[in-house]
């Protein structure tokens, strides 16, 4: 049965491969009606993903598009694509979503999706983020969240929070500090979406 859509508010719908913990920091926002908006569905890559449980336990429909059980990238993405479309969305985020998407659905939804990244962009984009920081040797590290284009981690900024890199971390220290200001960040981006406060001038995301 389709959620209905309260007056208002807009339809988002999760992109996620893993534990889901930036996925229920969203719901949770929803839920508690800081950001105007229903989650009409979780799509997933990975069938033992631990986000399945957190939206089965709120009563939000799921889309399992395994990866594993097509033949090609291609055959993947099309797949994904009717499944991205079935949930008629007005924004799809991004959270823990480990596959750079293709250049049919960023051109499809184009301006209608985020992503939330553990680096500073443009510093240490793709995977190991936080090591990459640590081996680095930063003072500060932190979380963007941006708009998906193209690019690996290259879209338009929305949001950026900092946090400190103590002498003492490892990747797995500094991660953990990073997720807190992740699950700030991306409620909070997704309520300025939903509000419709964001305005992209070249390239810069100007909230209203």
């Amino acid at each position: 049965m389709e959620r209905k859509r309260p007056v208002g508010k807009k339809r988002i719908a999760m992109l996620a491969s893993g534990r889901g913990s930036n996925f229920q920091a969203v719901i949770d926002a929803v839920a508690a009606g800081d950001i105007p908006a229903i989650c009409v569905g979780l799509v997933t890559d990975n069938p033992k993903a631990y986000a399945i449980e957190r939206a089965r336990s709120a009563g939000i429909p799921v889309t399992v598009v395994d990866y594993a059980r097509f033949p090609s990238k291609a055959a993947y993405e099309e797949a994904l694509l009717a499944a991205m479309r079935n949930c008629r969305a007005d924004l799809f985020v991004l959270a823990g979503y480990m596959r750079i998407l293709g250049a049919g659905i960023v051109h499809e939804f184009s301006g209608r999706m985020m992503n939330i990244h553990p680096a500073l962009l443009p510093a240490f984009a793709g995977l190991h983020a936080q090591r990459q920081a640590v081996e680095y040797g930063v003072k500060v590290a932190g979380c963007t969240v941006h708009l998906v284009d193209e690019g690996m981690d290259t879209g338009p900024i929305v949001v950026q929070r900092c946090v400190p890199v103590l002498p003492d971390d490892d990747e797995s220290t500094l991660a953990d500090r990073i997720l807190v200001e992740e699950h700030k960040a991306l409620p909070y981006a997704v309520k300025l979406f939903c509000e419709d406060r964001l305005e992209v001038v070249d390239r810069r995301v100007q909230v209203r």
